[in-house]
């Protein structure tokens, strides 16, 4: 087992550098450094005790990670890009699936309030009421939001322009000849499915047809899309495109569709958000908004570690870019509705 001596002669630094590196320390140490000493550890394999660690700089080298579905294939690509950025500074990856309910949240929340964990990275839209109190009690808590952003949160936040991509999603349907379009939303208390609305909804005002839109509410999973299709299609008037705010339950959507005889895009069309690994690859291929998921990842942990070193965070809100990605799953409508009413198959 090699040791912190080891260690030091190997990078050409003093034992010391090397316990300010691995303790996370801000200060003295230059990124270069920084990265020649945490390279030297990898190669030569070196730990360090945690609990001596811990004791000594009141630092467990840990990031929290809160998750509302892990089974979510969204997440997993953020959670990559956590873990990849965490990894470089010399931290692990703690992830918590929260699973949707406030109880979790408190328990995981409360690790950080302990000591067990240096910060959090909360991927949900509620931060914990452990978490506000200690907001209440200093001014920079290492606590930061991925993917949501909301002023009244008080955290730092890495996402997207949602309101925008929803906009240009109806924008794109509308320059198809789509007038009468579903909506499947996320669940009403998150703001990333509120702004997403909101922009679907200023689209289609500016083009007169927001009367038109039919509002369905969904949770973000494939089997609310499969519900939420069942009561789009069974309308008597059905839309001619469905715009769901999540690439899951556009495959739920897709897949029930086909079920009943109703094919995509002939006789419908469907978009979804977020371009996760599968969407390229259904049948047909999903026209959908990419997430730039794992630098949303990155950008947290990037935050995260200003704020872990003293420094202020360098902004309250990054939006990332994102693309509106057109596969086959849109299409121009239909001349005539004749599918509409059309017996349901199997």
């Amino acid at each position: 087992m090699p040791t912190i001596y080891e260690v030091a002669k190997h990078a050409g630094v003093s034992t010391a550098t090397v316990s300010r590196v691995m303790g996370g320390l801000p200060s003295s140490v230059s990124p270069d450094t920084r990265r020649r000493v945490l390279a030297t550890i990898e190669e030569l394999g070196y730990t360090l005790n945690a609990a001596a660690q811990t004791l000594r700089t009141h630092s467990s080298r840990t990031i929290l990670v809160t998750v509302p579905d892990l089974a979510n294939p969204f997440f997993a690509h953020i959670l990559q890009g956590i873990e990849d950025a965490a990894q470089r500074d010399g931290y692990a990856v703690l992830i918590g699936d929260t699973q949707h309910e406030p109880a979790r949240e408190e328990r995981y929340a409360r690790m950080l309030r302990q000591k067990e964990a240096d910060g959090l990275i909360f991927l949900g839209h509620r931060l914990p009421h452990e978490a506000c109190g200690l907001m209440h009690k200093a001014s920079r808590v290492p606590i930061v939001n991925g993917c949501e952003f909301s002023e009244d949160l008080g955290v730092p936040s890495v996402h997207i322009d949602n309101a925008k991509a929803a906009f240009e999603v109806i924008d794109h349907l509308l320059s198809l000849g789509h007038q009468r379009i579903g909506i499947v939303t996320g669940p009403s208390g998150s703001p990333l499915s509120r702004d997403r609305l909101r922009g679907a909804f200023a689209r289609a005002q500016q083009a007169g047809v927001h009367r038109d839109l039919v509002v369905i509410n969904g949770d973000f999973t494939i089997e609310s899309g499969a519900r939420a299709a069942d009561r789009l299609l069974d309308q008597r008037t059905p839309p001619t495109a469905i715009f769901c705010f999540n690439d899951e339950m556009a495959i739920g959507l897709v897949e029930t569709a086909h079920r009943r005889g109703v094919r995509v895009p002939d006789d419908l069309s469907v978009a979804g958000f977020d371009d996760i690994r599968f969407a390229r690859f259904t049948r047909p291929p999903l026209t959908t908004v990419a997430q730039p998921m794992r630098e949303i990842g990155r950008g947290c942990v990037r935050l995260l570690l200003q704020i872990l070193r003293g420094e202020a965070p360098e902004s309250m809100s990054i939006t990332l870019p994102h693309k509106l990605t057109i596969r086959a799953s849109t299409a121009r409508p239909r001349a005539s509705g004749r599918w509409m009413g059309m017996p349901a198959v199997g």
